[in-house]
């Protein structure tokens, strides 16, 4: 069997041509067998009507193999020379011949070096593409995350403009300077429990001391 790749043939034909003469070998392989097992059927009904025969049919089978050795030998010597000229003549496409689909390379033809120029050039766009599809993915992030903190915002003005509605019902004026004033008057409050913590605490050593 040919170990010649043959990509170009298997391209047009759509299957090896290696493949195709191994499917014909084992049919006539096989018709040779069945062939063989009919032969060997008869002679035995041609011996059974024979008065006195003394064949076995034991002989008859070694006879038959024997026989089916001889004829496989010779069948591969003549089908290695039919392989031979099948793949060569039949199963071959000539060097001069173009597929349909390669006409292109005719018409744009490209040296080693300049297909390496492509090849690189396609590589760098990937990677370009890689690269946007990350920058991408890392905006959506951003955005989602943007849209939380809209969301947060969001809620935080529907309770200040809660607030200013119940600042207004119960005459307290404008919410901003109301809360500038609880502010204020918290920082006091807080300056003034410091005062009440530090005179407690002075208050706690005097009596220990005492």
């Amino acid at each position: 069997m040919s170990v010649d790749p043959m990509i170009y043939e298997t391209q047009f034909f759509g299957f090896t041509p290696q493949t195709c003469m191994l499917r014909v070998y084992i049919a006539f392989q096989d018709y040779l067998f069945e062939m063989m097992l009919v032969v060997e059927g008869v002679m035995l009904k041609k011996l059974d009507s024979i008065p006195g025969c003394k064949v076995s049919p034991s002989q008859i089978r070694k006879c038959t193999e024997k026989f089916l050795l001889f004829m496989k030998v010779h069948f591969d010597k003549l089908f290695a020379k039919m392989e031979e000229v099948l793949l060569q003549l039949v199963l071959k496409i000539p060097k001069n011949v173009l597929l349909p689909e390669d006409r292109v390379q005719e018409q744009y033809p490209y040296s080693k070096e300049e297909f390496q120029v492509l090849q690189d050039e396609l590589q760098q766009l990937q990677q370009q593409c890689r690269a946007e599809a990350a920058l991408e993915q890392a905006l959506r992030a951003e955005l989602e995350e943007q849209k939380a903190v809209k969301a947060e915002l969001e809620k935080i003005l529907q309770c200040y403009d809660g607030l200013e509605s119940i600042c207004r019902e119960h005459g307290a004026g404008n919410f901003k300077e109301s809360f500038a004033l609880l502010t204020q008057n918290c920082k006091k409050l807080q300056e003034v429990l410091k005062d009440v913590e530090e005179k407690s605490n002075k208050m706690k050593q005097h009596d220990q001391l005492m």
